[in-house]
């Protein structure tokens, strides 16, 4: 073992030393004095480390230490300060995501690189390059398929991620990394949510990717997994490596010596002596919900319960349940009081398995992430006295020797056990009259695990009861005084004293004959497909449809001119306009964006227009009009999508910018509408097939290979992730800044075919027309179920939305409507549309719950 002698005070470190069995082998990466700092803390210094081929090597340490960075140095999603990256003994220069791939590097992260708005199938294509997945099979959704056996991975590929457990969400991002055969493999707690036959798979796995010749990075905060998988273990501590040694040449003391800086003389705190004579301070009588059914248990004043069984047999949904925040029948008794669903939402404390998802409000610091439960203990009248709340917080977070820059520091820059330990802290200042913990040291160090467990004995030995789940039998018997063992959403055993041991809990689980009962039954196949196409984005095409259809229907049976040729190419005619401008816009709505510069810029193209294309002029100076509009257009999608990715404006300011510019723009060419129009040239665009016209069955063409762009292309996945989550998309090797210049360009684009439409309507340069067109096409796109947040969306559905607002707008001139009939229908419409939307994809998500619960 190279390891200074004094592991309390040590300064130095030593190089790594390799097993006897492979010293002729040249490492597979070998990083060489690498030196990473973020602000003024040093998160690496001089590190060295190498990976042989064919070896699974550990990298251990406390959280912070500096292991994932090192790993993302190595992946390169983030760049060292100093230091150098060998390969095969090649040096690499600059090194990306994407160019870690291309040499063959694959990491599966802590918090997987997924992004939820795509589904199953979708992250993989856009994670996995295509010859990888051509490899297994030339079909690409077998090969797909495949992989995601291979991990035991139970979901479809067209589930949305968004709807995926954490489990599913872990075996997605293996899957993944498996595919490529990487001659270099990083693996960041990997088994932090699996199951343990599912651990032992990914053992298999690990162990056949090894035997190939495959170098294996394997960071973990459990010994006993560096036993079962590592041939060499290197530890690192405070951002310095501390040793390197072979697995069998070190004991587990030694290890947490190193780790830690000092001896660890036991990591479970006492249990709480047994007290017969005392009543329970909880008691659960019956309780049943979606996944699991009629659990009883019950709890005395110190004691801590846990919660155990095979991953998704009800143990999430019960503790979600005890924390109020699913329904449940039967009673939660705390202290002789009965507690509703309302009453347990308010004095529960929760601290969820997926932290960053479920636990911070990651764009919130650490003192507003801790104190935003407990704010009413800070107030005085109606406002928050800060002075009470830093100080709450401050002493909370040093009883929990939470690490942090400090009080004001994004949550996001915490490692994550600091992360857990501020979801801790939330929960404990709320004063709780029940504390559920779910998975409560996943992911999180050995020292910090110490420091839970204390936490967590000392809030029962205060009289708060506490529930927390677990799928680490051996933590199970350590901290707990009664374990509920739960198989297919019902308590199979209850073990209490010296039957709260590993064998006998794993016994319970594996043993267990029992079934799922009717009430919290799984989803059928055929409901799974419904739920799928409902949680999808074609669901709001549907609903569009039906409603165009009853609106024409009602408008026709009141004035029987409506399906007239001359209306019928009216709508097609303004439809296409609105429709070009508004596929624009879901592009830039699709990359998590907004365009509100598209109405403006439509307006400007043609007031360009009517300076060249005139009664008069020739033909060559009609073709240098549309090449002046168009020139304009790329322009301006450059500028928008330049002041956003590389002066960082916010997409609202970019085009609010030119959104202003435009407009002046095309009063100071026109002060007042001039410039008349070509007729040959508007009656050419306004030409038509019996009444429908042209430009309408063009609009129809784009959208619909738009949309077979968006689903099929690689490039439409990209646009797809940026918007769906930015830094997943980043992590995966998506070019970030080129994906959103190309987006916002598109849009620009599009809205150049709007305004050649346009320009064939109002036949002038009119300076005032067009920046209309910037609400009605967010309207149109909302309508078509485009989220406003990104990721998620179809032109399809924007096609709809383009044809319902025109429809409305027309269907009031039928009925005799006022004008601001107009905007009421629209505004409801919208309204109408957001609850519709959200609710159904609510509700197909609760029922998949029940699968996954």
């Amino acid at each position: 073992m190279t390891r200074s002698a004094d592991v309390t005070n040590e300064t130095t470190t030593s190089p790594p030393t390799a097993p006897t069995t492979a010293l002729a082998a040249p490492p597979t990466l070998s990083l060489r004095g690498i030196t990473k700092h973020f602000d003024a803390v040093a998160a690496l210094t001089d590190v060295t480390f190498d990976v042989l081929p064919g070896e699974v090597h550990a990298l251990l340490g406390e959280n912070g230490a500096g292991k994932s960075t090192l790993m993302n140095i190595a992946s390169g999603a983030t760049a060292p300060d100093a230091g150098t990256i060998v390969l095969d003994g090649e040096p690499v220069g600059h090194l990306t995501p994407a160019a870690a791939q291309a040499l063959g590097i694959a990491i599966v992260h802590q918090h997987p690189a997924l992004l939820p708005d795509l589904t199953v199938a979708e992250n993989m294509r856009v994670a996995v390059r295509p010859e990888h997945l051509r490899r297994r099979d030339s079909n690409l959704a077998r090969a797909m398929r495949s992989l995601l056996a291979d991990v035991h991975f139970a979901g479809h590929l067209e589930d949305r991620v968004s709807s995926l457990s954490v489990a599913q969400r872990h075996l997605l991002e293996l899957a993944k990394a498996f595919a490529a055969q990487p001659r270099l493999l990083i693996l960041d707690e990997p088994t932090a949510p699996l199951s343990r036959d599912s651990v032992e798979l990914l053992f298999d796995a690990v162990r056949k990717l090894a035997a190939d010749g495959t170098a294996v990075v394997y960071i973990t905060h459990r010994l006993l997994e560096v036993r079962q998988i590592a041939d060499r273990v290197t530890v690192l501590r405070d951002g310095r490596v501390r040793g390197t040694a072979p697995v069998g040449e070190i004991s587990d003391d030694e290890l947490l010596a190193l780790i830690v800086g000092r001896m660890l003389e036991a990591t479970f705190p006492p249990k709480r002596p047994s007290a017969n004579d005392q009543g329970p301070v909880l008691r659960v009588d019956g309780l049943s919900g979606r996944g699991f059914d009629d659990v009883s248990f019950s709890a005395r004043k110190g004691e801590i319960v846990g919660v155990a069984g095979i991953v998704g047999n009800g143990q999430r949904a019960l503790l979600r349940a005890l924390a109020g925040l699913d329904r449940s029948t039967g009673t939660v008794n705390v202290e002789g009081a009965s507690l509703s669903r309302k009453a347990l939402l308010e004095k529960a404390a929760y601290m969820p398995a997926d932290r960053l998802t479920e636990g911070l409000m990651v764009d919130l610091n650490v003192r507003e992430n801790a104190a935003l439960t407990a704010l009413d203990q800070f107030t005085t009248g109606p406002f928050v006295s800060r002075r009470r709340e830093i100080e709450a917080v401050e002493r909370e977070l040093s009883e929990l020797a939470v690490k942090a820059p400090s009080l004001e520091s994004s949550v996001s820059s915490l490692s994550g056990g600091n992360q857990q330990k501020v979801v801790m802290s939330r929960a404990l200042l709320s004063d709780p009259a029940l504390l559920v913990a779910d998975e409560p040291t996943q992911g999180v160090d050995v020292g910090a695990r110490a420091e839970i467990y204390r936490i967590l004995r000392e809030v029962s030995a205060r009289g708060v009861p506490v529930v927390m789940a677990s799928s680490d039998a051996i933590e199970l018997e350590g901290l707990c005084d009664r374990v509920i063992v739960m198989s297919r959403g019902q308590a199979v055993a209850t073990l209490e004293g010296d039957d709260v041991t590993e064998g006998k809990i794993v016994h319970a689980a594996v043993s267990a004959t029992t079934h799922m009962s009717e009430q919290p039954r799984g989803r059928s196949l055929g409901s799974s497909r419904f739920a799928r196409f409902i949680e999808g984005d074609y669901a709001p095409v549907l609903v569009l449809a039906a409603v165009m259809i009853a609106l024409g229907a009602y408008v026709w049976s009141q004035n029987d001119r409506y399906f007239s040729d001359f209306n019928i190419t009216s709508v097609m005619f303004a439809c296409a306009a609105l429709g070009f401008i508004s596929l624009g816009q879901t592009f830039a709505l699709l990359l998590g964006g907004i365009d509100l510069s598209v109405g403006p810029l439509a307006g400007f193209l043609v007031v360009v227009a009517s300076f060249f294309v005139l009664d008069g002029k020739s033909t060559a100076v009609w073709a240098l009009g549309f090449v002046a509009m168009l020139g304009c257009a790329i322009g301006v999608g450059l500028l928008n999508g330049s002041l956003i990715r590389f002066a960082r404006f916010t997409p609202v300011a970019a085009t609010l910018v030119t959104y202003i510019a435009l407009g002046g723009l095309a009063f100071t060419l026109r002060d007042a509408p001039d410039g008349y129009i070509a007729t040959s040239v508007t009656d050419r665009i306004s030409t038509k097939v019996g009444p429908v016209p042209v430009a309408f069955v063009v609009f129809v063409l784009f959208a619909l290979g738009l949309e077979l762009w968006l689903r099929r292309a690689r490039a439409g996945l990209r646009v797809r992730a940026v918007g769906s989550a930015e830094e997943s998309a980043r992590r995966v090797g998506v070019p970030l800044n080129r994906t959103a210049l190309f987006g916002y360009v598109g849009a620009s684009l599009l809205t150049f075919f709007g305004a050649v439409v346009l320009l064939a309507q109002l036949g002038v340069g009119d300076p005032g027309q067009g920046t209309g067109y910037t609400l009605t096409s967010i309207t149109a796109v909302v309508l078509g179920g485009t989220s406003l947040l990104g990721g998620r969306g179809t032109f399809i559905g924007t096609l709809m939305g383009a044809g319902l607002s025109v429809q409305v707008l027309n269907a009031t001139t039928f009925l005799s409507l006022n004008q601001e009939w107009q905007y009421i229908f629209q505004g409801l419409l919208i309204v109408a549309a957001a609850l519709i939307y959200s609710q159904v994809r609510r509700s197909a998500s609760r029922g998949d719950a029940v699968g996954d619960a």
